[in-house]
């Protein structure tokens, strides 16, 4: 029996869910949540084949929970009108519903996940978080996991990224964190007045930026408040030097 979970903040929101479930007998729903701490903790346990997703909830929002699941399952949102959502939602995801939505609407949902299930391509949901990353709901913070602790990062706290493999380093005042994206994704997705690409493998917060000094033939340093050196390319120089205004 397929499995789904129902997460939403509005308990209102998943009883309409759960009534309308009650006509597809064949779904069993296996557990309900209020937050994305809560849907990351039951989509491990439960392993469920499909889940009705909020965006807008409180601590992180529906994208952020499913950056932090290693195989996202399927996902059907349940949303306000979002712009920007909407694009990624026609283009990768199983379907979206508008809320309030009709029962018939609904259904017609779920015999859209039956066909999808059977029939879609591996990375699916990752390809629809890579089109909604780009959301302005992205660019302030960064979610991260740190063995079965979930952390909430402002991007104003990070000092500097550092491409690590398939992962990138993000150092703050409080440590270092991994989270599994590329140093272009976030180079694209932040505000180039705030963060500059120094060097192939740095992405640096203009903010840390004590000074900037030469270190080899044609290549530089930039020098952090918290002492940290990082190193600056030819490229990367001219890139600080027109965000700075030197």
């Amino acid at each position: 029996m397929p499995k789904v979970i129902l997460i939403d903040d509005e308990p209102l929101a998943r009883s309409i869910v759960r009534e309308y479930l009650a006509a597809f007998p064949e779904l069993e729903v296996v557990a309900e949540c209020n937050d994305g701490f809560e849907g990351v903790k039951a989509i491990q346990q439960h392993q469920p084949d499909l889940i009705f997703l909020d965006i807008q909830m409180p601590r992180i929002n529906g994208f952020e929970m499913l950056e932090l699941l290693t195989n996202p399952p399927l996902v059907i949102f349940t949303t306000a009108f979002d712009e920007f959502a909407m694009k990624a939602f026609e283009t990768h995801a199983v379907d979206y519903l508008l809320k309030p939505f009709s029962p018939e609407r609904f259904a017609r949902a779920i015999e859209k996940w039956k066909a999808t299930a059977q029939s879609t391509e591996p990375g699916t949901t990752a390809a629809l978080l890579e089109t909604a990353s780009q959301s302005p709901l992205q660019r302030h913070r960064v979610v991260v996991r740190t063995g079965q602790k979930i952390r909430i990062i402002p991007v104003a706290d990070i000092h500097y990224f550092e491409a690590a493999d398939d992962f990138v380093k993000l150092h703050t005042s409080e440590g270092v964190f991994l989270k599994n994206r590329t140093l272009t994704y976030f180079e694209n997705l932040l505000d180039k007045g705030q963060f500059a690409r120094c060097h192939r493998s740095y992405l640096i917060n203009i903010q840390q930026i004590t000074r900037i000094d030469h270190h080899e033939k044609d290549s530089y340093v930039a020098v952090l408040i918290s002492g940290a050196v990082i190193p600056v390319s030819r490229t990367g120089y001219a890139r600080l030097k027109e965000v700075l205004g030197l």
